[in-house]
This record gives structure tokens, C-alpha cells and sequence, in this order.
């Protein structure tokens, strides 16, 4: 074997064998389990309050909503009667046994990339380790021609790839391969962080492809989905690769925490990778560089000091963040220099001032925290001027200014309104997830990683 390919075997080895087991965790899972936390299967196939993996869970789209499928080893209900052939096909190519095609809900545009060593993991974990619970798949509730499902024909030959298997090669490092596999496959970061086009279809499927990959823009449920790459503002330029590890372990860093969707994803599945994965992938990240020029910004004209939003601030705000804006480290986040705060897009911002937001416990944080909203405390114009002081103070210097019209198109619609009068929202589960309290195992976490 000459050296180029020694390094090639060795480096695919290092990226496609996941560990069955942390260091010091008990007890242990398989490899299969670890994948499905991996890939994050349980927070689209189990409904609230529901069955784990048994589906249900609402969906909402553009085209209106579909529910996702029981994926249990029943075999009336579930996938109990599929062969590892069907299961990858079904996980990699988008068609189900049927022969008919999957709404790319469904991340397999992602799971392409994934190894035939891991989905036959994946499938040996669903049949044999995952109980069998007998819940009928709904209909999907959209109006026909919508409902039709031969034009995802055409969608998947356009935009989801063929199964390839996933190249390290393009990777000098085999730790920031590794992390690129997991963001790219299992992971399917770019599902939420990468802008979508006319289409639904993800603008990139890897920094390869265009910088748009994990650019964000993208907004999902009533959120703007961050920039993971390396933007100095609004990016991750200036998080450190312990930042993220601990990010994605907790939830929380000495200055933010995860919001949105970003929350089911640490309490479904980031908080229970291990330590290697945890840093290959904030190394993948690190090594992804700005996706354009970042021109200095000048702060609007208009929110002077003493003004009302400061005012409003300082009055509903500053007991948890401040009045410097620096909040309490991994407990109330920082509004100094916080990305979701300087955001082009402020819709989250405004999201949490409307709706509140909650931080599960982890088993590495296992505190809970909670902001109350105050949609029904402030009004509109209200919430505008606050936006606009913390989006202006401690050289924030973001814009563009808020209005007052864009909280009021910001405050949560009625669920049965959502999706199909909306096209602007993509995808997005109509209700928060419970955080994996079904799942057949715990973490006993060391006693120095504890919040």
C-alpha cells in the first residue's frame, strides 16, 4: 500500500467509526443508538407527549402540513417490514418502501453522505433495540395538487444527490473531517443554517458548494437561523472552539444561549455526543471562513440616550442582562456582542422578547432557565424601542431599526393559521419537543464538567 493511500484508509477509518461509548459514561450504547442520537431522529419522529419514534409530530411547510412517520419495527405501522436496502433508500434517497418519494422534511439530501457502516448500524439499532409500538402514520393535510407526491420525483433528480459516499480526502486534517462528516451527514446542520431556495432546496450541500452553506438566512418557526461560519459579527469568528464544545454540550456559553430550534437540538441529541465528536465538529467549524466581506457598520440615527427604550430596558430587562448588557455567565446571556442580537434579521430577537424562551437542564447544566415573554405586558411600540436600545448600546451598532410593524408581524399566529398563509416560514414543527425523557439510558456526567 503506498503512503497516499495508507493516509487515505487511515483518515476514513478515523471519520466513519463513531465510539459506541463515551469515556467514563455508563452505561453503554450501541453504535447504532449513538447514531440515531447523531442524527437526531427522535426530535422529528416522536409527537408531543407521544411514542418514541412512532411519528405524529406536525410539521408545517409551505405547501401546508405534513406529519412525520412512525419509524418503530411494527410492522403493520412502522418500518418492521423494511430490508436494510429499503431503510437506505429511505434514508438516503427519499422513497419509501412504496416506491413513492419523501418531502424533504426529511434531511436525506444529508444523509447521502452517510457511511453503508453507519446506516446499517442505524437499521440494526431500529429493528432490534427499538420497541415496536403499532401508531397508523396520518395523511398529510394539504390541498390537492399539493398533496400529490410524483412531482418530488422531479425535486429529488434536481436537488437531493445521489448517495456518495462521503470523500475525506477533501480534508488534510482527520479530526476537521470527522467534523465535517458528522455537520454534513448525520448532523444535517446545513438543513436550518443554510438558506433555501424557490425551490425548498438548500442553496449548498458543503463549503465546497458555496459559501451560502451554513450562511444562515434562513427563517424556521418565526427564527432566524444564525451564520456558522467564520463572520467576525453575526458569525462564529469569534467563538473559540471551547466555546462551542460547550455550547453544544449545554446549551449555554459564558455569554449566550441556544434558542429556537437549536434548544431541541442540544436536549435531543448534542448533549449526548461525546467529547471527539464534540470537538471535531467546532474545529470543522472553525475552519470554515467568512462567507463575504465584512464592511464596517454605522449605527442608525435615531435611539439617543434616555430613551424610551433604554428606559424600558432598564425597567423589564436589566435584573437578569444588566445594565452594562453583560448578563450572568451561563445563566442569563450577555446582549453585549451577542450575535442574536446584532443579527441583520432581528426576528429572533423579537421572538424571545414576545414569546419568552426556556433552556431545558442538560445533564451537564442541570439548570433550568427561563425568560418570561411579554407579547401581552408591552406593546409594539413598546418592544421596538427596547429591540433598538440593546440592538444600539454597548457598540452593538446593529441595523436596521426595528419598527413597530415588523413586532407586530413578529407576534405567533394561531398554529392553525401557520404554513399555509406563510410561505415565508420553511419548516417547522408546530410545537416545542419534550427533551428525550423516554430515551432508555442516562448520562452520569463528571463531576468537573457540571455546571
Amino acid at each position: 500500500m503506498t503512503g497516499g493511500a495508507m493516509k487515505a484508509s487511515m483518515l476514513w477509518i478515523a471519520i466513519t467509526l463513531a465510539p459506541t461509548v463515551w469515556a467514563g459514561q455508563a452505561p453503554a450504547v450501541s453504535r447504532g443508538h449513538y447514531l440515531a442520537r447523531l442524527g437526531d431522529c427522535a426530535a422529528c419522529h416522536t409527537a408531543v407527549q407521544g411514542s418514541l419514534f412512532a411519528g405524529g409530530l406536525a410539521i408545517e411547510s409551505p405547501l401546508g402540513r405534513l406529519y412525520s412517520t412512525n419509524i418503530t419495527p411494527d410492522r403493520e405501522t412502522g418500518i418492521g417490514g423494511y430490508s436494510l436496502d429499503d431503510f437506505r433508500r429511505a434514508v438516503t434517497e427519499g422513497v419509501r418502501q412504496d416506491g413513492t418519494s419523501l418531502y424533504p422534511a426529511m434531511p436525506y439530501p444529508s444523509y447521502a453522505r452517510m457511511s453503508e457502516a453507519d446506516i446499517a448500524a442505524l437499521y440494526d439499532y431500529f429493528m432490534h433495540e427499538v420497541p415496536a409500538v403499532a401508531v397508523p402514520n396520518r395523511p398529510v393535510d394539504m390541498p390537492w395538487p399539493l398533496s400529490l407526491r410524483w412531482p418530488l420525483r422531479i425535486w429529488r433528480a434536481m436537488y437531493a444527490p445521489a448517495p456518495t459516499p462521503f470523500d475525506a480526502n477533501r480534508y488534510a486534517d482527520a479530526q476537521v473531517a470527522r467534523g465535517a462528516y458528522i455537520v454534513q451527514g448525520p448532523g444535517h446542520c446545513g438543513s436550518c443554517h443554510t438558506e433555501r431556495g424557490l425551490a425548498l432546496q438548500e442553496k449548498a450541500m458543503d463549503e465546497h458548494d458555496g459559501a451560502a452553506y451554513l450562511a444562515g438566512g434562513s427563517i424556521i418557526d418565526g427564527w432566524s437561523t444564525p451564520n456558522l461560519r467564520g463572520n467576525a459579527r453575526g458569525g462564529l469568528g469569534d467563538w473559540s472552539e471551547d466555546d462551542l464544545v460547550r455550547f453544544l454540550k449545554t446549551g449555554r456559553t459564558e455569554h449566550t444561549a441556544a434558542f429556537g430550534g437549536m434548544v431541541d437540538v442540544i436536549a435531543w441529541s448534542t448533549q449526548y455526543l461525546d467529547d471527539d465528536d464534540l470537538r471535531a465538529v467546532a474545529r470543522y467549524l472553525k475552519s470554515l471562513p467568512a462567507d463575504g466581506p465584512q464592511p464596517a457598520r454605522e449605527a442608525p440615527v435615531g435611539v439617543l440616550a434616555a430613551s424610551p427604550g433604554e428606559q424600558g430596558y432598564l425597567a423589564h430587562c436589566a435584573l437578569c442582562h444588566g445594565a452594562d448588557g453583560q448578563g450572568v455567565a451561563r445563566m442569563f446571556p450577555a446582549l453585549a456582542g451577542n450575535n442574536l442580537v446584532i443579527d441583520d434579521a432581528p426576528q429572533s430577537l423579537l421572538k424571545i422578547i414576545l414569546d419568552g424562551a426556556s433552556l431545558p437542564p442538560s445533564h451537564w447544566a442541570p439548570s433550568t432557565v427561563h425568560m418570561p415573554g411579554y407579547a401581552s405586558v408591552l406593546s409594539d411600540p413598546q418592544i421596538a424601542a427596547i429591540s433598538n436600545y440593546v440592538r444600539q448600546a454597548w457598540g452593538n451598532d446593529a441595523s436596521p431599526l426595528v419598527t413597530a410593524q415588523a413586532v407586530a408581524q413578529s407576534r405567533s399566529p394561531r398554529l392553525e393559521e401557520l404554513g399555509k398563509d406563510r410561505p415565508d416560514i420553511g419548516w417547522q414543527t408546530v410545537r416545542p419537543q419534550p427533551y428525550g425523557s423516554q430515551w432508555s439510558f442516562s448520562i452520569q456526567p463528571h463531576g468537573a464538567d457540571r455546571e
